[in-house]
């Protein structure tokens, strides 16, 4: 392929949550001769030379509508459009790209499934998602291609030798992430410390946060994403509670970084598949179950859960991976 077009809210390595994109963008030049990247904003980011990024920043949604689409008319042809995680994007290009003929692929892994996600749905040539369930409408146009992660961000540590359980949940302070019965779940567990780390991007998670702050528990803030491998490098296991339908990126991440991992979301069914990581989302007694269970292993025993998952993510949900199933997905 020619030249591809990769839509996405923001290009900046120092972003706790878009930052992961970069790796995405690094992924797909290497297998194409150049790539576009229209963002809303942008930060100096280790790119390729076959990379360029252009930006449609404005005041208001209507300047921002009109920026996007002359910067997207500067960019073609090109052999597909990918937007990432923003339907609307969709909705935009959809005028000049599906004229063409052009493939128009949506990135999308979330539950919630809005009217303008329907509409995306609608004029995209194809969805691509981490697993069909990731995806919250029945289309046929879905194509599961794993996370994409950049398991070379990613050790494997020694982790031999710790007292206690050191567990650590990542993520934005929001509902949907289930903290609450995290936090209470592992209360109930003698020699668990729990490290939360988070961001609020909104006044929900902001207020969320307050309420989950009267458990008693310390709640940090997020890290720059170059800290996370060391965050995970600390911790003996990442407790995830979030909602299903959207598996969570740092499970995968934690995971790469052969960190055990103890989830709630049915979707990571194959990730764990052997051995007994999941509990009920909505259960503080079977996070704590899973908790003892997973105390009275033995350091070799963690070690293999670790290694395993890593092994997973590599074959299944690396950024390699991850670019093949895009490209595949727009022919």
């Amino acid at each position: 392929m020619r030249r591809l077009v990769f839509v996405t809210q923001s290009v900046d390595p120092g972003h706790p949550v878009l930052a992961a994109t970069i790796p995405k963008v690094r992924a797909l030049a290497a297998r194409v001769e150049e790539v576009v990247v229209l963002a809303q904003s942008a930060a100096d980011a280790p790119l390729p030379a076959n990379v360029e990024v252009r930006t449609f920043a404005a005041p208001s949604r209507a300047g921002r509508a009109w920026r996007f689409e002359r910067e997207l008319a500067r960019a073609l042809p090109a052999g597909a459009v990918l937007a990432h995680m923003i339907p609307v994007y969709v909705l935009l290009a959809a005028p000049l790209v599906r004229p063409r003929r052009i493939p128009l692929l949506l990135w999308y892994t979330h539950w919630k499934a809005s009217m303008t996600l329907r509409l995306a749905e609608k004029l995209a040539t194809a969805i691509v998602s981490v697993d069909r369930r990731s995806f919250p409408l029945e289309s046929a146009k879905v194509r599961p291609i794993g996370h994409g992660i950049d398991v070379n961000e990613f050790n494997c540590f020694d982790r031999s030798g710790r007292r206690g359980v050191h567990a650590l949940v990542l993520g934005r302070y929001s509902p949907a992430k289930g903290i609450e019965t995290i936090l209470r779940g592992a209360a109930q567990v003698e020699g668990v410390e729990v490290e939360v780390r988070g961001t609020s991007l909104n006044g929900l998670e902001q207020k969320h946060r307050r309420d989950l702050e009267r458990l008693g528990v310390p709640l940090g803030d997020a890290v720059p994403r170059a800290q996370v491998p060391e965050l995970l490098a600390g911790a003996d296991v990442l407790l995830n509670n979030m909602e299903a339908g959207a598996p969570d990126k740092v499970v995968y991440e934690a995971a790469a970084a052969c960190l055990p991992v103890l989830a709630s979301n049915p979707v990571f069914d194959e990730l764990f598949d052997g051995y007994e990581l999941a509990f009920e989302r909505e259960s503080p007694e079977s996070l704590a179950e899973r908790l003892r269970w997973f105390s009275a292993l033995g350091d070799d025993e963690r070690a293999e859960i670790g290694r395993t998952l890593r092994e997973r993510v590599v074959e299944r949900h690396s950024v390699d991976t991850w670019a093949d199933g895009v490209l595949a997905a727009a022919t």
